[in-house]
C-alpha cells in the first residue's frame, strides 16, 4: 500500500541554545526521490561523492519498483498480470518477497497487492472520491498476495489474476532507508538521520556521544506538533496514521489507509501507530499492519516479532507503548494520557 508515513519531529543538540561550541553543523542534502522529499544528514567530514551514490541508489530503487514509471519491473509486472511471469532484478524479488512475507505475518491486513484499491480512491490527489459498493467489489477481489507467486530460483513472478497489480509503496521506503545505512557503514560515517518523507532511520553516533532524540507527532494536529519524545541509536522509526493523508464529505473524514477486506479506509480507534526496530524495511511495513490490526491485535503482532516496538496513539488521546521502550519514551504532552 502506497502511503506516506507521518512526519516524524527530528529534535538534535544543534538546535538547542545548549550546544557545545565543538559541535559541528551538518552536511545536509535534500532531493525529490521515490514521491516524496528525501533529507539526509551527515554529522561527519563527507565527500559529496557519498551524497551522490545515496541519490544514485534511491533513483535506480525508483525506476525498479515505482508504479508511476511505466516501464518500471513493477509496472511491466502489473501489465503482466493473469498472462505471464516476469524476471525481475535481485533487488525486486526481494521487496516482493519481503512484502508478501510480511502481508502474510499480519493475516493480510498489509497487502502489496492493494493497487487496484488505491488507484480507484485515488486519495492524496485532486481525483480522490468515495467509490460506488459495485466498484469497491470488483476491485476488492483482485486484491490478495496468496496469489502473487515467485520462483526463488528464476526470480520471476506472476500475478495469477488479470488486473491485479502490485503497490510496493508500504515497503519500498523502508527498503530504500536500509541501502543508505549500507552506504553510510560502507564510508565509515560517523552519524546521520536519513528522512525519506517522514521514514526516519537515525544511524551511528552524535558527536556529543549521546543517542539521538525523536518528537513523536501528535496525530490530530499540524506538522512538527509532538506528543513526547523517544531517546533512540541506530533505529528505524516509521508511523502510519489518520490525518497524513485524506478528503472530508460532509463532514467525515476518508484517509488513506485502505483495508484490503472492506475496500474503504480502515476504521477503529487507532489515530496512529509509530513503529520502531532495527531495519526500516520491517519498520515501514508494521507500521501500517499494525495500525491495520488495531491496538490489541497490532500490540501482539510486535510482541511477536523481534526488535520491533511500538508507539499507539488512540483516538480518545491515551498511549499505548511495547515494553521496550517504556524506558526511552517521555510524554511532554498533558492532554494525553499515557497508559502503563
Amino acid at each position: 500500500m502506497k502511503k506516506m508515513t507521518v512526519l516524524i519531529m527530528i529534535i538534535s543538540l544543534i538546535l538547542c541554545s545548549c550546544v557545545p561550541k565543538q559541535v559541528k553543523k551538518p552536511i545536509s542534502k535534500t532531493n525529490l526521490l521515490m514521491g516524496t522529499i528525501v533529507n539526509i544528514e551527515l554529522y561527519d567530514d563527507v565527500d559529496d561523492k557519498v551524497f551522490e551514490e545515496i541519490f544514485d541508489r534511491l533513483k535506480d530503487i525508483e525506476r525498479k519498483m515505482s508504479v508511476n514509471i511505466e516501464d518500471s519491473e513493477v509496472s511491466k509486472l502489473n501489465k503482466a498480470s493473469g498472462n505471464m511471469s516476469v524476471r525481475v532484478s535481485d533487488e525486486t524479488y526481494y521487496v516482493v518477497k519481503e512484502g508478501k512475507k510480511y502481508s502474510e505475518i499480519s493475516k493480510g491486513n498489509f497487502d502489496i497487492s492493494i493497487l487496484p484499491l488505491v488507484k480507484l480512491w485515488n486519495i492524496g490527489t485532486d481525483q480522490a472520491r468515495i467509490p460506488t459498493k459495485e466498484e469497491i467489489e470488483q476491485k476488492k477481489s483482485l486484491v490478495n498476495y496468496k496469489d502473487i507467486y515467485m520462483d526463488d530460483e528464476t526470480k520471476k513472478i506472476e500475478l495469477k489474476n488479470k488486473n491485479m497489480a502490485l503497490d510496493l509503496g508500504g515497503i519500498a521506503k523502508g527498503y530504500g532507508a536500509d541501502e543508505i545505512t549500507k552506504i553510510l557503514k560502507k564510508h565509515d560515517i560517523k552519524g546521520g538521520i536519513i528522512d525519506l518523507g517522514g521514514n526516519i532511520t537515525v544511524y551511528g553516533d552524535k558527536q556529543d556521544g549521546s543517542n539521538w532524540t525523536v518528537g513523536i507527532q501528535n496525530p490530530f494536529e499540524e506538522r512538527n506538533n509532538y506528543i513526547g519524545i523517544l531517546t533512540v541509536k541506530n533505529q528505524s522509526i516509521v508511523t502510519s496514521g489518520i490525518y497524513e493523508r485524506y478528503f472530508e464529505v460532509e463532514g467525515k473524514r476518508y484517509h488513506h489507509i485502505l483495508s484490503p477486506f472492506t475496500g474503504y479506509p480502515i476504521e477503529n480507534d487507532l489515530g496512529s501507530v509509530t513503529i520502531l526496530s532495527d531495519e526500516s524495511i520491517k519498520a515501514d511495513s508494521l507500521s501500517t499492519s499494525a495500525f491495520a490490526l488495531g491496538l490489541e491485535e497490532g500490540m501482539k503482532l510486535l510482541n511477536s516479532i523481534e526488535n520491533s516496538e511500538g508507539i499507539f496513539i488512540t483516538k480518545d488521546k491515551k498511549i499505548y507503548i511495547t515494553d521496550g521502550i517504556k524506558d526511552t519514551f517521555e510524554l511532554t504532552d498533558k492532554d494525553f494520557q499515557l497508559i502503563k
